[in-house]
C-alpha cells in the first residue's frame, strides 16, 4: 500500500522541490534584472522631471534675458559707441565695440526691425482664416507647423551664428565688412518668418480652445501620443536620448508660451474678466497634463527597451550645468544667454518678438500711471531674472560637483589656429581659468577684451575647414555628452 499510494506522491513532491530549487538558482540573476527594470521604469518620471525643471528654468533665463538685460547691454554699447570717438580713445586696438557688444547691438536691431514688421501682420485676420477651415485640415496644418518650427529652429541658429561670426571676425580689409549686410537681412527675414509661423501656431491653438465641442483640441492632444509610436520602438544611445531630452525641454517651454499667448488673446476679447480665466483653466490643464504624460511614457519605455538606467538623466543635468558655469566665467568664449539655449535648440528672439506684439496689442498703455506700472513690471522682470540666475548658478555648482566635473571647468577652450607660419592644426597653449568654480562677474558687464580669440585669418584654408580637420583628427569614436551641440558655428564659440 505504501509503495503504490505514498511513494509516487512523495517522489513527485521531492522532484518538484528539486526542480524549483534548480530553477530559482539558475534564474535568480535574470529575475533580479527584471526587477531592476521595473524599479528603473518607476524612477524615470522623477529623474526626468528633475531634468525638465532644470532645463525649463534655463529657457526662462535665456528668454528673460531678451526682455531685461539685452536692452541695458544695447544701451551701454550705444553709449560707448557715442562717447569713445568724442574722447579720441579706443579700446581693443582698432575696435570701437567688443565682440559681445556687437552681438548685442545686432540682436537689438533685429528685435526692433522684426517688431516693426509684425505691426503689418493682422492677428485677427489669421485667426478667422484658420477658424473657417475644417477640423481635419486644421489638424494637418498644426502638424505641418510643428515640423516647420523644428526645421526653422535648426537652420535659424546657424543663420544667427553666421551673422555674429561675420560681424566679429577680424577684417583684413574694410571691404570685407560689406558681408555683414546680407547676413543681417537674412537674419531679420528668418526671425520675422519664424515669428509669423509661431503666430499661426498660436492661432490654431486658440481656435481649438474656442471650438464648441472641443474636438479639435482633443485631436491635437492625441497628436502628442502619436509621438510615442515614432520614438519608443527605435534604438537610442545615450547621446541620442540627450538630444531628444533637450528637444522635449524646448517644446515644453514653447507650448507654455503659446498657452500664455492664447490666454492673453482670450482675456482681451472678454474685457479681462476673471471669470473667463477659470473657463480656460480646464483646457490649459488638460494640454499641460498631456504633454507631461507623453514625456513620462516616452522616456520610460525608451530607457526600458534600450537598457538605459535612470542615472543618465543626472548626467544630462550635469552637462547643462557645466555649460551654464562655463558661460559665466571671465574667459568664456560664448555669450551669457546663448550657450545652454544653443545646446537645447531654443531660439528666444522669434518667440520674444511675437510675445511683445501680442502684449502690446492686448494691453493698452495710456497715462502716467500706466507707464509707471510698466516700469515697475520691468523692474520685477529684472529681479526675477537675477534671482533665477543666482539659483541656477548655485544648483549648477552642486550638479557639477556631484558629477566630478570641476576639473573640466579649469580647462581653457581651444582657440582657432593662427596664420603666423605655424602649423594651422596646432592648438594654442591651454592655461587654467583664473576664476574659481562658482565665481561670476556681473551679467551686465562685458568680458575683458582678448585678442587671442580673433587672430588673423589664414589665407589658404578657411577657419571652418581648418577647425573641422582638427576636430576630425582628434575626435574619438565615442562622443562625450559635453561635445553634443545641436547648433555650432564652425566648431567655435562666440565671445
Amino acid at each position: 500500500l505504501f509503495y503504490f499510494a505514498v511513494y509516487p506522491s512523495l517522489t513527485r513532491f521531492i522532484g518538484a522541490e528539486l526542480t524549483r530549487g534548480y530553477f530559482l538558482e539558475h534564474n535568480e540573476a535574470k529575475y533580479t534584472e527584471r526587477r531592476e527594470r521595473v524599479y528603473t521604469f518607476l524612477r524615470i518620471p522623477k529623474e526626468l522631471e528633475k531634468l525638465m525643471t532644470f532645463g525649463f528654468f534655463l529657457c526662462v533665463d535665456a528668454f528673460l534675458y531678451v526682455f531685461t538685460l539685452l536692452p541695458l547691454r544695447v544701451l551701454l554699447a550705444v553709449l560707448r559707441l557715442l562717447t569713445l570717438p568724442c574722447c579720441g580713445f579706443r579700446l581693443d586696438g582698432s575696435r570701437l565695440l567688443q565682440p559681445a557688444q556687437v552681438c548685442d547691438v545686432l540682436k537689438g536691431l533685429i528685435m526692433v526691425l522684426c517688431f516693426s514688421m509684425m505691426h503689418y501682420v493682422d492677428y485677427s485676420m489669421i485667426y478667422h482664416q484658420i477658424r473657417g477651415q475644417s477640423v481635419i485640415k486644421l489638424y494637418i496644418i498644426y502638424n505641418m507647423l510643428e515640423v516647420a518650427d523644428r526645421l526653422f529652429s535648426s537652420f535659424g541658429q546657424d543663420i544667427l551664428d553666421a551673422l555674429y561670426w561675420t560681424a566679429t571676425e577680424p577684417k583684413e580689409r574694410k571691404r570685407d565688412s560689406i558681408g555683414v549686410i546680407p547676413h543681417f537681412f537674412m537674419a531679420v527675414f528668418y526671425v520675422f518668418l519664424h515669428a509669423i509661423l509661431i503666430m499661426v501656431q498660436a492661432s490654431t491653438l486658440n481656435v481649438a480652445f474656442n471650438s464648441h465641442n472641443k474636438s479639435l483640441l482633443t485631436i491635437m492632444m492625441s497628436n502628442n501620443f502619436v509621438e510615442i509610436k515614432g520614438s519608443v520602438f527605435k534604438k537610442f544611445e545615450k547621446n541620442n536620448l540627450f538630444q531628444m531630452s533637450n528637444s522635449d525641454i524646448k517644446e515644453r517651454f514653447t507650448s507654455y508660451v503659446l498657452l500664455l499667448i492664447v490666454c492673453l488673446r482670450n482675456m482681451e476679447q472678454f474685457a479681462w474678466k476673471p471669470d473667463h480665466l477659470w473657463v480656460l483653466f480646464p483646457d490649459v490643464f488638460m494640454v499641460v497634463t498631456s504633454e507631461v504624460a507623453v514625456d513620462f511614457i516616452k522616456h520610460a519605455f525608451i530607457t526600458k527597451f534600450n537598457d538605459i538606467t535612470a542615472d543618465v538623466y543626472s548626467e544630462y543635468r550635469a552637462s547643462l550645468a557645466f555649460d551654464l558655469l562655463s558661460s559665466r566665467q571671465k574667459n568664456a568664449c560664448t555669450d551669457y544667454s546663448d550657450s545652454v539655449a544653443r545646446r537645447m535648440g531654443f531660439i528666444p528672439l522669434p518667440l520674444a518678438v511675437l510675445l511683445i506684439r501680442v502684449v502690446m496689442s492686448s494691453i493698452k498703455v495710456q497715462g502716467a500711471l500706466s507707464y509707471t506700472c510698466v516700469f515697475l513690471f520691468y523692474l520685477g522682470l529684472v529681479t526675477l531674472k537675477v534671482l533665477n540666475s543666482i539659483v541656477l548658478l548655485g544648483k549648477s555648482c552642486v550638479y557639477v560637483k556631484r558629477a566630478n566635473m570641476e576639473d573640466k571647468l579649469f580647462e581653457r577652450p581651444s582657440t582657432t589656429p593662427s596664420s603666423s607660419g605655424k602649423n594651422p592644426n596646432k592648438q594654442n597653449p591651454v592655461t587654467p581659468c583664473s576664476p574659481p568654480l562658482c565665481s561670476s562677474s556681473s551679467v551686465t558687464t562685458q568680458p575683458t577684451p582678448r585678442s587671442d580669440l580673433f587672430p588673423p585669418l589664414p589665407t589658404d584654408p578657411s577657419p571652418c575647414e581648418v577647425q573641422g580637420a582638427s576636430d576630425l583628427k582628434h575626435r574619438t569614436p565615442k562622443k562625450d555628452l559635453l561635445e553634443i551641440d545641436r547648433f555650432t558655428i564652425c566648431g567655435n564659440r562666440i565671445d
